[in-house]
């Protein structure tokens, strides 16, 4: 006898915004780029900073709160919480997950931390939805997790310009098992481990423990050591590979790309996000552009939801595909589709 998996849905998304930013003119002062290139060429009017109490997991706890608010669910309704908090925390080597939970006042629920870059939620979705469709104690999920890695962008080293959009903030998605609405379909990953070593910290891990040399060198500072041989292999692949897991996604779900109503797309230059939307027959008034907001790594896709949802580009009846892309290399990609169950 065969039985059919139980659908997943999304409840609802939460972010959580610093109310310090740096706009085009700082960010121009600060690396020498001039003021129009930050703007216009790389999408950046304006990006959240931390203030002195946003903390990294601390931003994934309070748009948790707000993701469980707008679902109208109580903590202790949760059964598992993906911390999404990226690995610069509070404090290294920590249980971030956990501490959400806790502070949360999700106490039933158990926590693990995962981690892919700004490519994690969709890796966190698929995972969430094996998850709940295999366990039957596992009613609702919660993805949270907060962001700065900012913090890591030296504004004088030129071979990581395309990470001066880095900012900072926290996005929580919960999901309900047998929800009827907003149903999560098929997620796709494509990792490539040569470009692993393209974007690093010199300095602070056990190849180089972090010393008062390494500080005075700026080498605990992302950096790029080969950015033109970088630039060359990412640009042979990248592309391909985003639309490559955007297609795998949307058959495993039985749609094609013609059925994509908005597109959920993470912040990228303006060029590179119209030659997505263009490659995908798609307008700009089927995505949400995050100038407002720079690059809040894998949070990206809870503000792009929030504000589809804000301005009506994403409304019942759509097809929503997501889709991110983050250093390591890894490309990612998931379909929901947005109002009521469709089966």
């Amino acid at each position: 006898m065969t039985h059919s998996l139980p659908p997943v849905g999304i409840a609802a998304v939460g972010t959580y915004c610093p109310q310090s930013f740096y706009d085009a003119a700082d960010i121009s002062r600060l690396s020498g780029v001039p003021e129009k290139v930050v703007s216009e060429k790389m999408g950046i009017r304006r990006k959240p900073i931390p203030g002195p109490d946003d903390h990294t997991n601390a931003m994934g706890l309070w748009a948790a709160r707000d993701a469980l608010d707008r679902a109208e669910i109580s903590p202790s309704e949760v059964d598992v919480v993906l911390c999404t908090t990226e690995e610069w925390k509070e404090y290294p080597l920590w249980t971030a997950g956990i501490k959400l939970a806790h502070d949360l006042g999700a106490h039933r629920a158990w926590a693990i931390d995962i981690q892919m870059r700004c490519a994690t939620t969709m890796a966190a979705l698929k995972m969430a939805k094996a998850l709940m469709q295999s366990d039957p104690a596992i009613n609702t999920l919660l993805i949270a997790g907060g962001y700065r890695n900012g913090d890591w962008v030296d504004y004088q080293d030129p071979s990581t310009r395309f990470l001066y959009g880095l900012g900072a903030g926290g996005g929580a998605i919960v999901l309900r098992k047998n929800l009827g609405r907003n149903r999560l379909m098929a997620s796709s990953v494509i990792v490539d481990g040569s470009f692993s070593l393209d974007v690093i910290s010199p300095a602070g891990g056990t190849v180089e423990p972090l010393s008062r040399e390494g500080l005075e060198q700026g080498r605990n500072h992302l950096t790029c050591p080969d950015p033109t041989g970088m630039k060359e292999r990412l640009d042979a692949v990248s592309m391909d590979n985003f639309l490559a897991v955007v297609d795998r996604a949307l058959e495993s779900s039985g749609y094609s790309r013609s059925d994509i109503g908005y597109l959920n797309l993470l912040h990228m230059k303006p060029s590179a996000h119209r030659f997505v939307l263009e490659s995908l027959g798609l307008g700009e008034d089927q995505s949400f552009y995050l100038d407002e907001y720079g690059h809040i790594g894998q949070q990206d896709q809870a503000f792009s939801i929030h504000h589809g949802l804000e301005s009506g580009r994403l409304r019942d009846g759509m097809l929503m595909v997501m889709v991110a892309a983050g250093i390591g290399y890894a490309w990612s990609a998931s379909v929901v589709e947005w109002g009521a169950d469709r089966s």
